[in-house]
């Protein structure tokens, strides 16, 4: 009788736990802010093809984008705005996964790709090779300043792995700011002893999306899914080692492994978008950070998250530069900080800061 009691009495087998209801309803929010997120990225790009310092009907554009005739305002719409806006996402892709990357690998909310010296190492490079041999236009900066990011980003990966600890995220951390601050002197003295060499990669170095040479986004784009690629498989562990070191190795992961890929995955996407459109700040600072109140802290979907709304905010940016000054145009590099410092504001003043 009590057995027979108990089986009346047992909940459908049918019926799932409570905790694996939870776990759908938030991974369907997730899927739903990611397809939001797409959108807002979708809208951003029709705006950066349609407006611009030369206004133009939006007809033109249309007709620019499925009949060019060669015109000079369908050029800049085919040829211009598409490679501009191309490059934009190229570029705020790189940096909004290596932020994302950056900050589970340190695990600090508010670290910057800049912290591995990859800015600093690609201004470097970038000033010898104006100083040194003549480099004069934006396509010969390139090779120089991808060089360089990568160089940068080893020999700080280096110099934290010396001694038994390995290279850990506070040493990571410290070695970088270091690394930066001597390059970036360096970098200044040479430009202010040699005002042409100041003069020649002014524009390269306040970050820009415009004027860049035909392809350069294309240029780009194999180191950039190399990047991502070792981001998707680094993303999975982080969540483990984003509880400690010992948590990572408890659970069978080798962290060093791990922290290498990490680091790779920087070099790659920040070395290429630092060296076709300058250093870019706040966006590796600014968009993990904001997407983490959003997505918790899974760094699968922060990834996610973060390679789609990045580029939406870098082209949003460089939309709003066009049309502050017009007919001039203010570079993105300008407008990021503009943009992204009262936006982190909010973020840290926010109820929920405690949390991330």
């Amino acid at each position: 009788m009590p057995q027979a009691l108990a089986k009346t009495t047992a909940p459908p087998p049918t019926e799932p736990p409570p905790t694996a209801s939870r776990s759908s309803r938030r991974r369907t929010r997730r899927l739903l802010g990611l397809a939001a997120a797409v959108s807002t990225l979708l809208v951003a790009v029709l705006l950066s093809v349609a407006i611009g310092s030369a206004m133009l009907p939006l007809d033109v554009v249309w007709q620019a984008l499925t009949a060019p005739d060669g015109s000079a305002s369908h050029a800049t719409v085919s040829g211009a705005r598409v490679d501009r806006t191309l490059l934009g996402i190229v570029v705020g892709m790189s940096l909004g996964v290596a932020g994302a990357l950056m900050q589970a690998l340190t695990r600090n909310p508010l670290a910057d790709p800049g912290v591995l010296g990859i800015n600093a190492g690609a201004g470097f490079a970038v000033t010898l090779g104006v100083a040194v041999f003549g480099v004069t236009r934006i396509e010969q900066y390139l090779p120089f300043a991808f060089v360089g990011a990568v160089a940068g980003a080893a020999v700080v990966y280096l110099a934290a792995s010396g001694g038994r600890a390995g290279p850990s995220p506070l040493r990571l951390t410290l070695v970088g700011v270091a690394f930066t601050a001597v390059l970036n002197g360096i970098s200044q003295t040479l430009a202010l002893i040699d005002t042409e060499t100041f003069d020649r990669m002014r524009f390269w170095g306040a970050g820009t999306v415009t004027d860049r040479p035909t392809g350069t986004a294309g240029d780009i784009v194999p180191f950039v899914l190399a990047g991502l690629v070792v981001a998707v498989c680094c993303a999975r562990p982080l969540n483990a080692i984003a509880l400690g070191d010992d948590a990572g190795r408890a659970v069978g992961l080798r962290v060093g492994a791990t922290r290498c890929g990490v680091v790779v995955a920087v070099a790659l996407l920040c070395g290429a978008a630092t060296a076709a459109a300058g250093p870019l700040m706040f966006v590796g600072l600014m968009v993990p950070h904001a997407v983490r109140w959003l997505t918790g802290p899974d760094w699968r979907w922060i990834l996610a998250y973060s390679a789609v709304l990045a580029p939406a905010i870098v082209l949003v940016a460089d939309v709003l530069g066009r049309l502050i000054v017009i007919p001039a145009e203010l570079p993105v590099g300008v407008m990021m900080p503009v943009i992204g410092a009262p936006v982190l504001i909010l973020l840290v003043r926010g109820s929920r800061v405690r949390e991330l």
